[in-house]
């Protein structure tokens, strides 16, 4: 296989189809747009694995996605498609950099979800952005960047009962969106990479987050979402 593209978590192959690309998720560890670095083992299994299952649960849910097949340890199918440079977040829970910005206490609900764009660019960190230079840069289309929303308040609710289920709390998280013979689609991925996912009861943070602060169990944080989320297969 060709790399086509490699990133900081993931390397995506042109297996010389005209339809489909093979993901693969590396054990990498980084955080604050990679000046914090590491890797640990398994990592691309558990995410990869992560992955898959909310993939096949959103297209449930009415959601099109990238994803076509998972391909064990550590790899899945994909369709082609071209990632639009705006990332969303969307914010459940005020936590982070929101947290900082604002001088909101961590752990705080919002009223409504808080959706943000970010122009995805490494060089410049990925700034924050609004609507209005979404369109005036032609990054998306006004129905592209409708449909975002649309697809993105629909993840934020269906994943919000998913995780509810297995005594999770969405906090926040990160999507991607991509064309796929015109029509936008979910990309990426969804993991403790790019979601806060704190326990319902405990609070106790099952993310990225004990990486970035440096509390430890970060193997063992990952490990747990993917044994629960394991148990909505059975």
């Amino acid at each position: 296989m060709k790399i086509l593209y490699e990133g900081k978590a993931k390397i995506v192959y042109d297996i010389d189809d005209k339809d489909y690309y093979i993901q693969e998720f590396k054990d990498s560890l980084t955080a604050f747009d990679g000046t914090k670095k590491d890797s640990m083992e398994s990592k691309g299994q558990l995410n990869c694995k992560i992955s898959s299952i909310i993939f096949k649960y959103l297209e449930g849910k009415g959601v099109p996605t990238h994803f076509v097949e998972y391909t064990p340890p550590n790899k899945m199918k994909i369709k082609k498609c071209q990632i639009l440079p705006v990332e969303v977040v969307v914010r459940n829970v005020i936590a982070g950099s929101l947290s900082k910005r604002l001088g909101i206490a961590e752990g705080t609900p919002v009223e409504q979800p808080l959706i943000e764009f970010y122009y995805k660019n490494d060089d410049l960190h990925d700034p924050m952005v609004c609507e209005c230079h979404v369109l005036a840069f032609k990054w998306a289309t006004k129905a592209q960047l409708d449909r975002i929303v649309e697809l993105t308040k629909l993840v934020n609710e269906a994943n919000k009962e998913f995780f509810a289920k297995v005594g999770l709390k969405l906090i926040d998280f990160k999507l991607e969106f991509g064309l796929h013979k015109g029509e936008v689609i979910l990309a990426d991925e969804i993991t403790p990479d790019t979601c806060r996912l704190w326990d319902i009861n405990t609070n106790e943070k099952l993310d990225k987050d004990r990486f970035r602060r440096d509390l430890g169990g970060v193997l063992e944080a990952y490990q747990e979402v993917a044994r629960r989320i394991s148990v909505t297969q059975d």
